[in-house]
């Protein structure tokens, strides 16, 4: 990993993830309720357009310590049935705003521990909220779960309301680094959860992988990835610790001494870069893998991909509608994210007002920007026909493309009078890359921590 040393040094720093565009951090909290009412009409009128479907469940019966996730730790399940009633009651909300449902082409719920519902939770869920915003027969119907609390009678129950896609995380399975980020889940646990999801029918497993956690070494990490491989996910995501411990105080409790960091936390990506692309996986994007005949891996080839903040998807739907406390809609050109503290939530739902904490209305520069960031994370490269022409390019972008040139030098990317290409190296870094066309990170306070490390 030698020959990484100068890239790194150069180049390992603190960048977003670009799930969004512009980033949570700028969003406005003069963005209100009725700035998102007013997103929700005019986005109603796209009657024919698919639309996505977002559901968090925060709760966890134990706190991961590595987890940035808005959460709420308890084991009381009455707890239960009151947020189902509020989740369903915003929908409620949401859809007379509209006015009028549009096709759902893509249906996911996340966490928190969605399987911390009870089987028929879970059916009062689906039910409620599938007669609000009916899923469409082709769509992708999916769902985060626990191996440690999930039954065989939760996945029938998801399996027979339609769901037809499921993710778990397993982070790592050395004992050791399982143990300190407080997240002891076996091998066995995990297989058999796999296994009654293809029994059941679910069209894929997916599974997540984290490197850069406590105490990951390559030896360990290698028995890590031949356990995946004994799995056979049909989606990997692989995914940088982020340690953020400003933004998420339990990460403290986390030792940095055993972070990996820097070459040694490169050369664990390395590993599993090398280990699924040799197994016959597609590189997804920044940080995804799949079979080749995998929906995924075809979007790639057909440049279909898109990405938003469930991850890559097939579905390119530019609105989204998110119901839960913390929760995030894009809709109609603009953010808008939901009270990120439980009782909060649950007051503004009670009085019939939609739970909005704050949000953004993307500008046109905003909209221009954003499309070249995701063409750089979803296909490693720009046309400039896509965004006008090369001459238009130049003269929105002069400096931009100025500051391009370090990574051009780096062999990085490669610029020509039809685009942009990120190289193979490059998408190691392509996050740096992307940051180039961030308006908004020439104005922060630099002395203030907010992302995590961009390798």
């Amino acid at each position: 990993m030698n020959d990484y040393g100068e890239l790194l040094a150069k180049y390992d720093r603190a960048g977003p993830r670009y799930t969004s565009y512009p980033t949570a951090p700028v969003w406005r909290d003069d963005f209100t309720d009725e700035d998102y009412a007013e997103r929700l009409r005019v986005a109603a009128q796209k009657r024919d357009e698919p639309m996505s479907l977002y559901v968090h469940v925060p709760y966890c019966d134990a706190l991961c310590f590595f987890c940035g996730c808005s959460t709420v730790i308890t084991q009381r399940h009455e707890k239960e049935t009151p947020y189902v009633d509020r989740v369903l009651a915003e929908a409620r909300l949401v859809r007379e705003t509209m006015g009028n449902a549009r096709p759902v082409a893509q249906h996911h719920w996340g966490g928190g521990t969605p399987t911390f519902l009870a089987p028929q939770m879970i059916e009062k869920l689906f039910s409620g909220l599938n007669e609000l915003f009916p899923v469409a027969d082709d769509a992708e119907v999916s769902i985060e779960v626990d191996p440690r609390v999930t039954t065989r009678e939760q996945l029938e129950m998801l399996r027979s309301l339609g769901f037809n896609r499921i993710s778990m995380g397993v982070q790592d399975f050395d004992e050791k680094v399982q143990t300190t980020i407080n997240r002891v889940q076996s091998f066995a646990q995990t297989e058999a959860v796999v296994n009654t999801a293809r029994e059941l029918g679910f069209v894929s497993a997916n599974l997540d992988l984290i490197y850069g956690l406590p105490h990951q070494t390559k030896k360990s990490f290698a028995r890590t990835l031949e356990l995946f491989h004994d799995l056979d996910p049909d989606r990997i995501a692989c995914y940088g610790y982020a340690h953020v411990p400003w933004l998420k105080k339990h990460q403290q409790v986390i030792p940095e001494d055993a972070l990996p960091t820097g070459s040694d936390k490169l050369a664990l990506f390395q590993m599993a870069l090398e280990s699924f692309l040799g197994r016959g996986y597609s590189a997804i994007g920044m940080d995804h893998f799949a079979k080749e005949e995998d929906e995924l891996s075809v979007a790639v080839g057909n440049g279909t991909l898109h990405r938003n903040f469930m991850g890559y998807s097939t579905h390119p739907a530019e609105d989204m509608v998110a119901f839960g406390m913390s929760s995030i809609s894009e809709i109609d050109g603009a953010f808008s994210q939901n009270l990120k503290v439980v009782t909060d939530w649950e007051a503004a739902v009670d009085s019939n007002r939609l739970p909005v904490d704050r949000g953004l209305v993307r500008s046109d520069d905003d909209e221009r920007r954003r499309r070249v960031i995701l063409d750089l994370m979803c296909h490693f490269q720009v046309d400039f026909s896509d965004h006008g022409g090369a001459d238009e390019f130049s003269r929105r972008y002069p400096l931009e493309l100025k500051e391009l040139q370090p990574f051009i030098d780096d062999k990085l990317i490669r610029v020509d009078d039809t685009g942009i290409e990120v190289t193979e190296l490059g998408r190691l870094f392509v996050r740096n890359i992307c940051m180039t066309f961030d308006a908004y990170l020439r104005h922060r306070d630099k002395e203030k921590p907010m992302f995590s490390r961009t390798v």
